[in-house]
């Protein structure tokens, strides 16, 4: 039941959000839910790396979206920086996180897994940031489908897979997931694209179809790669933030890899295909 009305909020929150809030807060929406995630990502990787200095992770996460945001709203990759963002964006991964590890005096043997806990999760959060914000300017109603594909096909994983599931897909990383809840997951995530295309075109786009599938398949690896860390550490929930959900990122864990994943297939497919 706790569950159930944690959900009852925070979807026509979020739906709310997409359409009626102004950019600037939308992005504040947007940050500061993904922010609170990589926070808890920090909490994990402590497991691995607890003297290392992974609490810059949410700043660092918050600062570079804000800086993508702005260069989105000067005409993001329709600029000349667009290439200069993206080779600021990978010196940083290559040399900064490095350098701050190093100069930071991090225990030797735990240098590694803090650099590779930056240098993932950097990405793994301002991707989502900036897809998102990305995905909004082409039209609120793509973001509604981001969240049909993921929220839909995440339901159907999982009353499927409770009910008939027979197959486990990881159970060393996840025991309750199978392969049924996955087919289910999927289907729902295509069925969800061809109501959308239905609805905005009148017909069904086929390519987006596929592109839909695709967004709901790294929906679920998402939610595997967030067990995976969760196992390592030997915890059950990433936080406690949400009543009945457990924290930010085991909410957003799919939406982490779908939302990135849908922007680069509409990317490649051309504006023509969500009627832009």
């Amino acid at each position: 039941m706790t569950r159930l009305l944690t959900a009852l909020v925070a979807v026509p929150l979020a739906l709310v959000a997409v359409f009626l809030f102004p950019d600037l807060w939308f992005f504040l929406f947007v940050a500061f839910f993904i922010g609170w995630a990589s926070g808890e990502f920090v909490t994990l990787a402590r497991h691995w790396a607890p003297g290392a200095p992974l609490r810059l992770l949410p700043a660092l996460v918050v600062v570079i979206g804000a800086l993508a945001y702005r260069h989105e709203m000067n005409g993001g990759a329709h600029t000349a920086g667009g290439e200069f963002g993206l080779v600021a964006f990978m010196t940083v991964l290559a040399l900064g996180v490095g350098t701050l590890i190093l100069f930071v005096r991090t225990p030797s043997e735990q240098s590694l897994p803090a650099v590779g806990a930056l240098a993932f999760g950097l990405p793994y959060f301002v991707l989502p940031i900036v897809s998102l914000m990305s995905l909004r300017r082409v039209d609120p109603w793509v973001v509604f489908l981001l969240f049909a594909i993921v929220w839909l096909g995440d339901t159907a994983a999982f009353y499927v897979g409770s009910t008939w599931g027979r197959h486990k897909m990881a159970p060393r990383v996840s025991p309750n997931k199978s392969w049924e809840g996955a087919v289910a997951g999927l289907l729902t995530a295509l069925g969800a694209t061809v109501a959308w295309s239905l609805w905005r075109f009148g017909g069904v786009q086929w390519p987006l179809v596929a592109l839909g599938g695709l967004t709901g398949v790294a929906g679920q690896v998402g939610d595997l790669v967030e067990s995976m860390f969760k196992r390592g550490a030997g915890v059950k929930d990433s936080g406690g933030l949400l009543p009945g959900h457990g924290g930010a990122l085991d909410r957003l864990d799919a939406l982490l890899f779908a939302a990135p994943t849908l922007l680069a297939g509409l990317m490649w497919l051309g504006p023509q295909m969500v009627g832009r």
